[in-house]
């Protein structure tokens, strides 16, 4: 056992992000495209396609930072959130119910992640969902060879985000962000896979059992369906625990449709994970329905839209999660 604990442990070392070219903003063909990945890596690792229509990343120059991940609007940049999940999961079971993560470069105890850019807002809100607080500690992120000097900053934005999202619960994510001290040099190392690994190889080989471990992700299969959303945001959808109130407001933005719409097929075209489909009615016309769980929030309907017939709803109630939302039903179809 202890052999293929360590054996799935060396590919921490493994830190490219999966891309999925058909949510690739780039590839969409959304006006004014998107360069955040590219903007925002550290290390000069994401570079622009042939004619800007997809994305690029140099192996040899990414560190695994995950900042490219953490901005992606669309789930097009991805990590397995897998492990980080279960080691919050397992502590927050755990005697005193307390998780932490940490970075590779703070020199706290503890599991610990390549960079806290791997932390999302579905991550922080599960911690929130299994009513868990979690600690996140970083290292001097002014000096970090891994991430950014503004690590911490995202962070916290990436925990507003979180907390817009549980407000409709009742139950706020219990979330710190702070630099690590000497002090936390002594936490407990937990290494979580599925539940598999627990309070393993302390003293000499903490380090190596401080990583979660990772595996690459497999393709996405673009021919299922619930392949198309990404995995952060279906972990943002369970993440609704405790169930919200009928009435209660979800912050969720998504588009709506007004009636100045022209009926082309641009919306549906444009979405990256076909959270908006266009239905040809048998009778003629046309009908937009919206997924809203599949839904990224990146908004390139909006901005693709010719006659800008499409606006942004922040929040929709519990309901409209499980059913299709008639977006447009017209007797006409361009």
């Amino acid at each position: 056992m202890l052999e293929g604990v360590l054996n799935r442990l060396g590919e921490y070392g493994n830190q490219l992000p999966r891309y999925t070219a058909p949510r690739c903003l780039l590839e969409r063909q959304a006006v004014g495209g998107c360069d955040a990945c590219h903007a925002t890596c550290p290390h000069d690792a994401i570079r622009l396609g042939p004619l800007g229509s997809s994305i690029e990343i140099d192996p040899q120059a990414c560190t695994g930072c995950g900042l490219c991940v953490q901005v992606c609007p669309s789930g097009a940049l991805e990590y397995d959130l897998t492990a980080p999940l279960q080691s919050v999961r397992d502590a927050g079971q755990a005697a005193g119910g307390e998780a932490s993560l940490t970075c590779s470069q703070s020199g706290a105890g503890g599991p610990t992640l390549a960079c806290l850019g791997w932390v999302t807002p579905a991550l922080v809100s599960a911690a929130g969902a299994w009513d868990t607080p979690l600690t996140l500690l970083h290292g001097d992120c002014r000096t970090c060879p891994v991430g950014a000097p503004d690590v911490p900053e995202r962070l916290r934005r990436v925990a507003g985000e979180a907390q817009a999202l549980r407000a409709a619960t009742g139950q706020p994510a219990r979330v710190t962000v702070r630099e690590a001290t000497p002090e936390d040099r002594d936490r407990a190392v937990r290494v979580s896979r599925r539940g598999a690994f627990t309070q393993l190889l302390r003293a000499g080989r903490q380090q190596v059992a401080q990583a979660l471990p990772e595996r690459p992700l497999p393709f996405v299969d673009w021919s299922q369906p619930e392949e198309r959303t990404p995995e952060e945001w279906r972990w943002r959808a369970r993440t609704l625990v405790p169930a919200p109130a009928p009435d209660a407001g979800v912050h969720w933005p998504a588009p709506l449709v007004d009636d100045t719409c022209i009926d082309c097929p641009v919306c549906a075209n444009v979405c990256p994970t076909q959270a908006i489909t266009r239905d040809l009615k048998p009778e003629g016309g046309v009908q937009l329905l919206l997924n809203l769980s599949a839904c990224t929030s990146c908004m390139a309907c909006l901005r693709s839209c010719p006659p800008q017939a499409i606006h942004m709803q922040e929040e929709w109630l519990p309901a409209a999660f499980h059913l299709p939302i008639l977006i447009r039903d017209s007797d006409s179809v361009m």
